[in-house]
């Protein structure tokens, strides 16, 4: 039980040694403890029966070597992944019969592996994973925890100063000054909008209705994405202690995680979560010795994609079909249950213990003027290092694409990235250098949305991806509001023609109209960002669009109607 801030600092003190091992890295010493990923990725190739091979070999051999379990490291393409320390020893690919070999060359001989390390063609092995170019340009900090603590442990939390912010502000901070830390900081919501957030909880705190209400919007739903999901299994204390702080800041004692269904192992870690926070006494009456009140309680998601609108996953988790309403009233005023309402999205929440930690100078010193911080990003498609990066504000496509990403596999060209799943566009490879940010990718024709990044080159038809994300968007609505229930199919037969050579030019002046009017006259976000993609590829590829129409002709070869 977790009654002050004196119970942390013991709980931290005594965990110490264990985890400072952990963050030695670069220098080989006698191995103490092994860390293999259990995101979904990697327990997808295979890593829980890697971790149940080095718990058996490693008691066979009576080593004093502790196995943990953690979240999603990132680099998906190389799991399944095992990181020995102190060291920080990077192994990629491991199976369970690579184990035996593992644990007596390394774990009883202290010689790695050479074979199992990270290694680009012509090139030597990489030793360390802070060496391996995937993670060299990273910053991660609202990710410094996932694949370093198990997620399932609440005291390895708190060991890395979880809940030390919560308890900062409980007995340093009134509600108001940690607003105006908040606010300070330039912190923008991360689930797509980049709405300021400090902003945001000015507005709850203001309103004179109670009781208030801390939603949580973890229901992700962007093809591609899965940021918020590792932060979920990595991570999960990170968003409950960002949800505390901002019921103490705007003055709700209740919080929700509307979380999706298809996301199990994430539902799973939540649910320990939230029960060992309860039993430490940090979810419930009088936190920490404070007067304050606050519980949480998850809401499992259907998997609609228009439930990421905050309106429609309001009345999703009121049990009412998840529709989108006209704002105002906006749900910092009238949410659930007409109550003020906060709606973050899971990585804008684990940035909140953070600046409170560290000082929102600290993260207005990381960004751009106006985009602060870092942002997480899943980069997949056609790019050599899929995965999971965080990187600061600002930093470039190109930065991301061929340093982080490893580039475009089998030295095809790159053609474009598209950026923010359904709701965003397409960005071309001569325009790469810009920095990711929010003014600059709007000025672009697309958004940051959530965070996906999907890498397109020459095997990829723009107009054949157009017909995808726009189907998506389609079949997604709630079809409550004529433009995007009728436009966007309209939309999508236009499209059909197109790739099937039944078009004529005229085709094409009405599918621009239509996205016009599409994008302007929908209710929610949905159908009024549903059209980027369709503007975007046809202001940066439209030789693509006229090749199928004049010439009947697809240039990447994918529609099938038009090879000869």
């Amino acid at each position: 039980m977790y009654r002050s801030a004196a119970d942390l600092n013991a709980t931290k003190e005594r965990l110490r040694p264990v985890l400072e091992e952990r963050l030695q890295e670069g220098q080989l010493g006698r191995p103490t403890q092994v860390l293999v990923c259990t995101g979904v990725g990697c327990i997808s190739a295979g890593s829980q029966e890697v971790l149940a091979a080095l718990k058996r070999a490693i008691k066979d051999h009576g080593l004093d070597v502790t196995v943990t379990h953690t979240g999603c490291h990132g680099y998906c393409k190389m799991g399944p992944l095992v990181v020995v320390y102190p060291g920080g020893v990077f192994y990629r690919h491991v199976t369970p019969d690579e184990v035996p070999r593992l644990v007596q060359q390394h774990l009883v001989g202290g010689e790695p592996v050479q074979d199992l390390l990270y290694r680009e063609p012509g090139r030597n092995p990489v030793l360390f994973a802070r060496d391996v170019p995937f993670f060299r340009k990273q910053k991660r900090i609202v990710l410094a925890n996932a694949g370093l603590i198990n997620p399932e442990n609440i005291d390895e939390y708190v060991a890395h100063d979880g809940y030390a912010a919560l308890a900062r502000v409980l007995a340093e901070y009134s509600p108001e000054e940690v607003i105006d830390v908040v606010t300070r900081s330039g912190l923008r919501g991360r689930g797509g909008a980049g709405f300021l957030t400090g902003k945001k909880w000015a507005f709850a705190r203001a309103a004179e209705a109670h009781p208030k209400y801390i939603v949580c919007n973890a229901d992700e739903g962007d093809p591609g994405a899965f940021m918020d999901r590792a932060i979920l299994e990595g991570d999960p204390h990170a968003v409950l202690e960002g949800m505390l702080i901002a019921g103490y800041a705007v003055g709700a004692s209740e919080g929700w995680i509307y979380v999706r269904a298809e996301y199990p192992l994430a539902v799973r870690r939540l649910e320990i979560a939230v029960r060992q926070a309860r039993q430490a006494g940090l979810l419930g009456k009088n936190i920490l010795g404070s007067k304050f009140d606050f519980d949480i309680d998850l809401c499992l998601g259907a998997g609609a994609f228009v439930c990421g609108e905050e309106t429609a996953l309001l009345r999703s988790a009121m049990g009412e079909r998840g529709e989108p309403r006209p704002r105002p009233p906006y749900p910092a005023e009238a949410g659930l249950y007409g109550k003020p309402t906060i709606i973050n999205n899971v990585e804008t929440l684990a940035n909140i213990p953070l600046i409170l930690r560290r000082g929102w100078e600290w993260f207005a010193g990381i960004g751009t003027e106006r985009s602060k911080g870092t942002k997480i990003f899943s980069i997949a498609g056609q790019i050599n290092n899929t995965g999971l990066i965080e990187v600061p504000m600002g930093t470039s496509m190109r930065t991301i694409v061929y340093d982080i990403g490893g580039g475009v596999p089998a030295g095809r060209r790159l053609k474009a990235v598209q950026t923010g799943g359904p709701s965003g566009g397409c960005v071309p490879a001569d325009l790469l250098d810009v920095p990711i940010d929010y003014e600059s990718l709007a000025d672009l024709g697309t958004i940051m949305g959530s965070g996906g990044l999907i890498v397109l080159d020459e095997t990829n038809c723009m107009v054949d991806i157009t017909k995808f994300y726009l189907t998506f968007a389609g079949e997604e609505s709630c079809g409550q509001c004529t433009p995007c229930r009728v436009g966007i199919h309209r939309m999508v037969e236009i499209l059909e023609r197109i790739t099937s050579g039944r078009a004529q030019e005229e085709d094409l002046r009405e599918l621009e109209d239509l996205a016009h009017d599409v994008r302007e006259t929908s209710l929610c976000g949905l159908g009024q960002t549903a059209p980027n993609v369709v503007l975007s590829t046809l202001r940066y590829f439209r030789s693509e669009y006229l090749a199928h129409i004049r010439d009947r002709r697809c240039p990447a070869g994918v529609c099938k109607p038009l090879l000869h």
